[in-house]
């Protein structure tokens, strides 16, 4: 069943068991985010470190809603440094990641990227202060780089890692399902702290259905047989989870890596969201509504152990707006 509300922009957005060989390399790569310069949104006071440990608890939460599809600003408050959260990001430079890591510094929400590649982060988000965001060399394909250790402190996870479903260039280096839809997200799980707080798996619609049309197609290759995998895994592992099936991704992903244009991005005039469980919606979905509903499900505690499918469609839409994604995600429960 889906239960459908209307969408606007993302600018509201706040992980560490078995040892392994060798741990990924740290590297600290982050000084204060230039969103002074951003065009149409809201931009933010550098906090010093030290006000911020001082004054976290002291502060009322405030929260900024700006239009996904919209270059105008709504003069709303920020929040606060979160000094409770510290979120892990699994793929941040993909399509729905990079935009799942904008928001959260948008959002002042201390973060962290575990890459490949860390340079890309440098790329796509500049230079940031380290207390804002760290990034670590590893790859969830290989145990050897996910040293338990390194996990302590983070307190959530948002994995939206992924490959493509047919062979493509993408599938260069074993890039493929089986190792990062699979292997990859079994790794990763299994390094991370009993302590979590919450886990969110972008997964996708169709897993539950690989072996019938059309969705046998899409699985030619096992896409959606090593998504499903993967998902189970996540739920068998004791962690507290929340799993965000997206229909066909839109918008994006975007390459010209500048975080000014991933914080202008729009979903046009679809911002209208639909969720779902039970594996039944096919459609599409806005990059930018998925990294939305990522991040509000951290804070959604009926969420936790849920899955839900979502879709974007034509009309106004829950935005940034906490309340609004609750009825989102409380009406799909209970149809």
């Amino acid at each position: 069943m889906a239960s459908q509300l209307s969408f606007t922009p993302i600018t509201d957005f706040s992980l560490p068991s078995e040892k392994f060989p060798k741990p990924p390399q740290r590297i600290p790569i982050f000084s204060h985010l230039p969103l002074n310069s951003c065009s149409g949104y809201h931009c933010f006071k550098n906090i010093s470190s030290s006000i911020r440990l001082s004054v976290c608890h002291a502060v009322k939460e405030q929260e900024v809603i700006q239009s996904i599809n919209s270059d105008s600003t709504q003069n709303s408050q920020i929040d606060p440094p979160a000094c409770s959260k510290f979120v892990l990001v699994v793929g941040g430079t993909g399509g729905v990641g990079q935009l799942v890591v904008a928001s959260l510094l948008t959002r002042n929400i201390r973060s962290c990227l575990l890459l490949r590649d860390p340079e890309k982060a440098t790329t796509l988000f500049g230079k940031q202060d380290e207390e804002k965001l760290n990034v670590w060399k590893g790859d969830t394909r290989n145990p050897g780089d996910l040293d338990p250790s390194i996990f302590e402190g983070i307190t959530h996870v948002i994995c939206c890692t992924g490959t493509t479903a047919f062979p493509s260039r993408r599938w260069d280096g074993d890039n493929t399902p089986e190792r990062v839809d699979w292997e990859g997200v079994r790794n990763l799980v299994s390094s991370l702290p009993s302590s979590l707080k919450r886990i969110v798996l972008v997964s996708s619609v169709g897993v539950t259905k690989f072996n019938e049309l059309p969705w046998s197609v899409m699985n030619l290759f096992g896409v959606l047989k090593y998504k499903k995998m993967g998902e189970d895994f996540v739920r068998n592992s004791g962690l507290p989870f929340t799993i965000i099936r997206p229909g066909r991704l839109t918008d994006g992903p975007y390459t010209s890596y500048d975080l000014n244009t991933l914080l202008k991005a729009t979903a046009g005039e679809r911002r209208a969201v639909v969720v779902g469980q039970g594996d039944k919606l096919v459609g599409e979905v806005s990059r930018l509504v998925v990294a939305e509903a990522c991040i509000q499900a951290l804070d959604i505690e009926f969420t936790e152990g849920e899955v839900y499918e979502i879709n974007s469609v034509q009309g106004e839409g829950p935005g940034s707006d906490p309340q609004k994604w609750r009825e989102l995600f409380k009406a799909a429960q209970v149809q």
